[in-house]
């Protein structure tokens, strides 16, 4: 049954209104979906409304100092790239900088995901410390998500939603593409049944 209070009906200036008011309060990513199912759920709103709002915010902001964008859990307005070396003066911390140990391990399950610690140093040659990996956990760019069936059951290692999030990304499938050699290089390596796999 309809209730009265879910077919209330709204102009496409008040629904833009709605979604940029909630997406700029949010504090985090805003998916379509919860977009719909919280600040719009007593609204009659179809999705095509909902993505031609959005659109359409997006072109409003096209030249201004921020944009609405999409990353992996949803939409966010954030600053424009090119006004970093203004904006960073807000800050009197500098950004963390991550070891390239961090760094190459993260590529590593980001471009090569599930895989193992054992793979992993596999690839690099060297051992993957253990505060690494704790690191990236407590990061929330990688979980578990699941165990790979060979003897010690190693972890298998994915990125997460906040991973995408934080480097702006709506997918994996935008990660900028290995080049072939080194792409050929990892497929060597992991082929390798001499592959170390450490338990956790």
């Amino acid at each position: 049954m309809v209730t009265k209070s879910a077919t209330k009906r709204i102009s496409d200036e008040q629904l833009v209104e709605i979604i940029e008011a909630a997406i700029f309060v949010a504090g985090k990513p805003v998916s379509k979906r919860h977009l719909k199912d919280t600040v719009l759920t007593e609204l009659s709103v179809s999705m095509a409304r909902i993505n031609l709002a959005i659109e359409q915010i997006q072109i409003h902001y096209q030249t201004r100092g921020i944009r609405l964008v999409e990353v992996g859990s949803g939409f966010r307005f954030q600053a424009c790239a090119s006004l970093a070396p203004w904006l960073n003066n807000l800050w009197q911390e500098r950004a963390p900088k991550y070891s390239r140990a961090l760094l190459e391990t993260l590529s590593l399950i980001a471009y090569r995901q599930p895989i193992t610690r054992g793979e992993i140093e596999q690839v690099r040659g060297v051992t993957v410390g253990s505060a690494i990996i704790k690191s990236l956990l407590e990061r929330e760019w990688i979980h578990v998500v699941g165990h790979k069936e060979v003897p010690g059951r190693p972890a298998l290692y994915a990125t997460t939603k906040q991973f995408l999030d934080y480097f702006s990304l709506t997918g994996l499938d935008n990660l900028p593409p290995l080049p072939k050699q080194q792409q050929s290089k990892i497929d060597q390596l992991l082929s390798d049944p001499s592959v170390r796999e450490l338990s956790e």
